[in-house]
């Protein structure tokens, strides 16, 4: 019988992503809430997507709520008990797919207001647990794929998290945004351009940071299930993709607000107006802001946001 594989561990590499997360934690709460505050601001001029992104920016703000916690689990061990870590992982997961399922209903909206052109309008878990596994170092907070209780369904279910979670809300994106971007182009309307570009530059920040994470995740979890071979080499080649992926996804918390504020002129503009109405900048400023406030008024009528 081989011997079991040795636990992976971060190592010296801990104490490099204790950091990036704190980094990730503080520009998150700061960026997300500020964009909570500029589009409450924004009172009758708000659109529905701008709704929609603001309650993007609440799941986000509350997704890094948990970054502290993981922040210490990476350098030592969870050391938080049970409890802590189903309401921790519960919470990162419900944000995680309330996220998708926001930029899945923005990229409809977009697509029946100009494709269209027209008006618009919790699953059960399995959640982690505490445990520490017979060959590991340290206590883990991870869905218990290897306890006893645990059959194929199970592992069946968790596959059809990721396929309803993330993938088919993936291939609607790609659905809307294909003709959006197609009737666009056949409008060569500069001030419709205009309008898709924050939508478009979010969701491809989503893509990119939280794709190659549930790629990972659906081979532990096929590996976890007996369905793919396992080899140490191949379980230790996992756990570091798993460890890179999941920073990568961590980031995308803090990239929203950064967007928004190099790429959406409506939301500058409002942003610039609620630092003017504090007497934080003046006039001049102000007379800028209300130039771009010009240009923003027209293009609402094709529903710009941000």
């Amino acid at each position: 019988m081989a011997a079991p594989c040795v636990s992976w561990t971060l190592g010296s590499n801990s104490a490099a992503l204790v950091c990036v997360y704190s980094a990730v934690f503080v520009l998150s709460v700061l960026g997300n809430g500020l964009v909570i505050s500029v589009v409450s601001c924004m009172n009758g001029r708000r659109t529905s997507t701008d709704i929609y992104l603001m309650n993007l920016a609440s799941a986000d703000l509350l997704f890094s709520l948990t970054l502290p916690f993981w922040g210490v689990y990476v350098h030592t061990e969870w050391v938080f008990g049970t409890f802590l870590c189903k309401l921790v992982s519960g919470l990162q997961e419900a944000t995680f797919y309330s996220g998708v399922l926001l930029l899945s209903c923005i990229s409809i909206d977009r697509y029946l207001a100009i494709v269209k052109a027209t008006q618009v309008i919790p699953r059960k878990r399995h959640l982690r647990e505490a445990y520490r596994p017979g060959n590991a170092t340290r206590t883990m907070c991870h869905e218990n794929l290897s306890a006893k209780s645990v059959t194929g369904w199970r592992v069946g279910i968790r596959v059809l998290h990721h396929t309803v979670g993330f993938f088919v809300p993936l291939v609607v994106m790609v659905y809307c945004y294909g003709f959006t971007a197609a009737t666009l182009f056949r409008a060569r309307n500069g001030q419709k351009h205009k309008a898709m570009r924050v939508i478009l530059a979010v969701v491809l920040a989503f893509v990119a940071c939280w794709l190659p994470h549930n790629v990972v995740v659906l081979v532990d979890t096929l590996m976890r299930g007996g369905l793919v071979g396992e080899t140490c080499a191949f379980r230790h080649q996992v756990d570091l993709a798993l460890q890179v992926t999941q920073v990568l996804a961590f980031l995308r918390c803090a990239v929203n607000p950064v967007l928004y504020a190099f790429i959406g002129q409506k939301f500058r503009n409002q942003l610039l107006r609620s630092l003017y109405a504090r007497g934080l900048i003046g006039k001049k400023v102000q007379a800028a802001c209300r130039r771009g406030s010009a240009n923003s008024s027209t293009s609402r009528r094709t529903s710009v946001t941000l």
